[in-house]
């Protein structure tokens, strides 16, 4: 009996450190995957593969005097349209492999371009957010549905102008709620009077303008204030106005 009581102390000493061994390994491990790549407590950072991508697409550029662009329709929403031919790259040497974010290799994101006629930019479309948007999408067409085409929205008065905010809970759609992938903040979804929905991006757009210290000029759209600082571009979004101290929405 005695033997056992000695032993007893060293065998929960050493599974303790079997237990610290792991909890080491697993964070040496997560740093090795991420490599920098996920901001803490914020949104995944795709900046090493946005430059990679974007050196790959001026030397295309360069070669072929055109840009490897899959096509879209006219009807494709800004932020959505020019998706970024990947493979085309890959195939013509551009680049050794693809990233493990992109939809093609089983990830969440596509790449696309922005501002193609002028300054080529290779920016991040975020498909969970699409995804989210498309799922309130179909919740709202069927709440209009059974209800004669009543909106789903919160007291049923405007957000903006020809705007209302969609009503999650009435929907019972509470784990739609989106995160921003710009802040981390959870933004409300939008619908206009048909009830098409969009994702509100004001609070982001005031943080940056806030943070910027400057105050927007003339009638430009406030979104490039988030495409200007980060590698993600608003899917889902309306032009933002500014209007009186803040960002407004522009339906029309």
């Amino acid at each position: 009996m005695m033997n056992l009581i000695r032993l007893k102390p060293n065998r929960v000493r050493s599974a303790l450190l079997v237990v610290i061994l792991a909890m080491m390994m697993t964070f040496l491990l997560s740093g090795c995957l991420y490599r920098g790549d996920r901001q803490v407590g914020g949104p995944i950072s795709y900046t090493e593969s946005v430059d990679r991508i974007q050196r790959a697409l001026d030397r295309f550029q360069e070669d072929k005097g055109i840009l490897p662009m899959i096509t879209a329709g006219e009807e494709t929403p800004r932020y959505e349209k020019y998706r970024i031919d990947l493979d085309q790259l890959k195939r013509g040497g551009y680049l050794e492999e693809l990233p493990a974010a992109v939809f093609e290799q089983g990830g969440s994101v596509y790449f696309l371009v922005i501002d193609e006629e002028t300054n080529p930019t290779v920016k991040v479309m975020d498909l969970s957010t699409m995804q989210k948007v498309n799922d309130v999408q179909r919740k709202v067409l069927s709440y209009q549905s059974s209800h004669g085409g009543a909106l789903p929205s919160k007291a049923g008065e405007e957000a903006y102008p020809g705007l209302y905010t969609v009503d999650l809970p009435l929907l019972q759609a509470e784990s739609l709620a989106l995160p921003s992938v710009y802040s981390g903040e959870t933004l409300p979804f939008l619908m206009d009077a048909e009830g098409n929905v969009y994702v509100d991006y004001a609070f982001d757009i005031m943080q940056a303008i806030d943070q910027s210290g400057k105050t927007p000029q003339g009638d430009e759209d406030l979104r490039t204030w988030l495409t200007d600082r980060s590698a993600f571009v608003p899917v889902k979004s309306l032009p933002y106005r500014w209007t009186g101290s803040e960002p407004v929405p522009d339906v029309s």
